[in-house]
């Protein structure tokens, strides 16, 4: 049997993949964070200090499942077409389970992505949760699934019966009463934005901006901005609703579709715009 990662000299090296076969592969991973029962309550409850603690860590998964090439040594740089990082909290069992899925039509698979994704986005939660518990155990960061290239497809025995990924959590996909636009028409004396369609970004507010601003999101219409860019899009806001001028200040971070950007990011017809302060670290 021949080592792939090893050349004839026995030196580590890339394996190059210019000649396999480009098809659709996708990787499932998961892991476990266990925590005192407290502060899962505290995490469900929005209470601890840091802020946001699920938008956080999904936000750093994704980042790691696309730089996963700068950690793990010999590993390609891919262009995932598709990063999800969900979460369900156990009670009965006082832990977070993660879920990654990862996809892309390419030449090598996913699953260090995939693996590298859950393992940062547990990271975080240790970060974000250990001013009030210093205890919280990591575990059982394992592939479930993987599907596609030449080796074909893989599923875990024990999770043959569930391998569907966990559905997005409703609070982060579907506004709630405070995200509509009512509040900027009322004070900007506009009309509402127009329902999500083909010329609309839908611009979300995470952690401590969405307490502050009590407004969770709101879909705008491009054609009403100065400038079809992150910066347009928060000047726009601004003349809209005082209160968001907030959005100016330097701390605030933008992320665009998952990615962070800066004001002169151009912005596209149906763009998720993600606003949050630096609530990691430390």
């Amino acid at each position: 049997m021949s080592l792939t990662h090893l050349n004839a000299r026995g030196e580590a090296h890339m394996v190059d993949v210019a000649d396999k076969q480009e098809t659709r592969r996708e990787a499932r991973a998961s892991a476990r964070v266990s925590m005192l029962p407290a502060t899962l309550a505290l995490l469900a409850e929005g209470g601890l200090p840091k802020g946001d603690v699920l938008a956080t860590a999904r936000i750093a998964g994704i980042q790691a499942a696309k730089r996963t090439h700068e950690l793990i040594p010999l590993c390609h740089a891919l262009m995932l077409s598709k990063v999800t990082v969900d979460f369900t909290l156990d009670s009965a069992n006082s832990c977070v389970e993660i879920q990654v899925l990862c996809r892309l039509n390419g030449r090598t698979g996913v699953e260090m992505e995939a693996l590298t994704a859950a393992s940062v986005a547990a990271l975080t939660l240790y970060d974000m949760c250990k001013a009030v518990d210093k205890g919280i155990v990591i575990g059982d960061i394992q592939l479930e699934t993987k599907t596609g290239g030449k080796s074909g497809d893989w599923q875990r025995p024990e999770e043959a019966a569930a391998v569907e990924q966990t559905p997005v959590e409703p609070s982060r996909t579907e506004p709630s009463r405070a995200a509509t636009a009512e509040p900027i028409e009322a004070t900007a004396g506009q009309a509402a934005p127009a329902a999500r369609g083909d010329a609309t970004v839908r611009v979300l507010f995470l952690a401590e901006l969405r307490e502050r601003l009590d407004l969770d999101s709101l879909a705008l219409n491009l054609t009403t901005l100065s400038q079809a860019t992150v910066g347009g899009l928060k000047r726009t806001l601004a003349l809209r609703d005082p209160q968001l001028e907030a959005l100016n200040d330097t701390r605030v971070l933008c992320a665009v579709n998952q990615d962070m950007v800066r004001d002169d990011h151009p912005l596209n017809a149906g763009d998720e715009v993600a606003f949050f302060p630096p609530v990691t670290g430390g």
